[in-house]
């Protein structure tokens, strides 16, 4: 008994000790995938590139497509076979042939065969020539092409999402930052209230307000700390991070308005884009399927050839003691006469077929140009009302300073100064408004111009 229970212990330990290790090893390799430190874009887009689900899923699309045209090809190749068979009769098949002795008499059975036979064949056939291969081989590297360019567009996608998501995050910690800002001077104008309020120099009118003004810029504060954390969720989903783990984001903010100004007057250049790419593979392969219907009309040729080991005896005993081959080799032309018209209508309705696809590039190109025009002239706007944002900070800072000097020495009422620094606080945050805008924009452009290009 003691014996069974120790075997029983030392196999459950040899099996489970190498999976501790393996799922060690898998803890270790995923740790070392998290960020330790603050990324930059890059490295959301590095990381999304390796981890997205959506990303993984392209990579199997390409091999799949590979398989699948080696798959189509490998017919190309000899196909070889054998099989084998084994037969009994309960009752063997009888022949009736005439009495040659005797014509007028009554007809002879004969029992024809043995009652055990077997079989062994072996047979290889090879295409010469087929329409269905020619096309599998011409359309092969087309068709791997389409699937990895409809990857590269989906792909292009995510790197445009991301790029916003990031960017969207990082303007709103800088919203944040000037709501603490304004919560800063908010306190600062309330205890100036507070302290002419006691001193009897003012009334509690000026120290409500206060009050009321920092109540609001808290409870905007908490909107905007919300709404980062959403955010920050959102773009850890674009890039496959699991949602659990901290992810902090570099403080580029600086960086970002140097990457804003882009070459308004830079012409479209059609053929960077994937989409236009995508197009012309997709005609490629129409015009190779025109060809294989004009094929249609010509016969197929394939060769064979067939070796088979006959075993015959009544005796079962005795049933492989000799055998008797037999072997062919041979030709086969087949040749379709008459399909009702078939051959003919698919060739007509491949040929429209191109010839739409043609006149998509045209489409497309109008279609691209109208997206790259909406994105320029959104981008235009946005400068423009970026640029104006950043005067009205400055006009607005200093009505703020001037009026809070004046109502400090008692020239101006504080409801002026509670308007300024709401026009001041507005005026910052229109200005980080319109620049992430500006940003998105900006994206939008390089994505219309063809500039973003992704390899995974």
């Amino acid at each position: 008994m003691w014996d069974r229970d120790f075997f029983c212990v030392l196999r459950f330990s040899f099996l489970a000790v190498p999976l501790i290790l393996a799922s060690t090893g898998i803890r270790a390799q995923d740790q070392a995938d998290f960020f330790n430190d603050s990324v930059t874009v890059s490295d959301c887009i590095s990381y999304a590139l390796k981890h997205q689900p959506l990303v993984n899923q392209l990579k199997i699309d390409e091999l799949v497509a590979d398989q699948t045209v080696r798959s189509t090809l490998s017919e190309w190749f000899p196909q070889i076979s054998s099989g084998a068979g084994l037969t009994h009769y309960l009752k063997q098949p009888v022949i009736i042939f005439p009495n040659f002795s005797n014509p007028e008499g009554p007809k002879i059975e004969v029992t024809t065969g043995v009652k055990n036979s077997s079989s062994l064949q072996f047979s290889a056939s090879q295409r010469i020539f087929d329409s269905d291969l020619w096309l599998a081989g011409r359309t092969a590297k087309d068709y791997r092409r389409q699937v990895r360019q409809s990857g590269q567009r989906d792909a292009i996608q995510l790197v445009v999402d991301i790029n916003k998501a990031y960017y969207d995050v990082l303007l709103s910690r800088q919203m944040l930052n000037i709501i603490n800002e304004d919560i800063d001077r908010l306190t600062v104008s309330l205890n100036d209230a507070l302290a002419l309020y006691k001193n009897g120099v003012r009334d509690k009118i000026d120290y409500s307000r206060a009050t009321v003004s920092l109540n609001n810029a808290r409870s905007q504060k908490i909107s905007i700390v919300n709404s980062i954390g959403a955010k920050l969720t959102y773009l850890k989903q674009l890039m496959g991070y699991p949602g659990g783990k901290e992810l902090i984001l570099k403080n580029s903010f600086n960086e970002m308005k140097n990457e804003i100004m882009a070459d308004t007057l830079e012409a479209l250049p059609y053929k960077n884009r994937i989409e236009y790419q995508l197009l012309e593979t997709n005609i490629s392969l129409q015009g190779s399927m025109v060809a294989y219907n004009r094929l249609g009309f010509l016969p197929s040729l394939s060769g064979s050839a067939n070796y088979n080991y006959i075993f015959q005896n009544d005796d079962f005993s005795k049933l492989y003691n000799k055998s008797f081959p037999n072997s062919t080799v041979g030709l086969v032309l087949s040749f379709p006469i008459f399909e009702g018209g078939k051959r003919i209508h698919e060739l007509k309705r491949s040929k429209l077929l191109y010839d739409r696809l043609v006149l998509d590039t045209i489409s497309v190109r109008d279609e691209m140009y109208t997206g790259y025009a909406g994105a320029l002239a959104s981008y235009k706007n946005n400068l423009a009302a970026y640029n104006l944002t950043l005067k009205n900070i400055e006009i607005a800072r200093d009505v703020y300073v001037t009026l809070l000097s004046q109502y400090r020495e008692g020239v101006k009422p504080y409801l002026e100064v509670i308007i300024s620094e709401t026009d001041l606080r507005t005026a910052q945050l229109n200005n980080l408004s319109s620049l992430i805008m500006l940003m998105f924009s900006k994206i939008d452009v390089d994505q219309a111009l063809g500039k973003i290009s992704v390899e995974y």
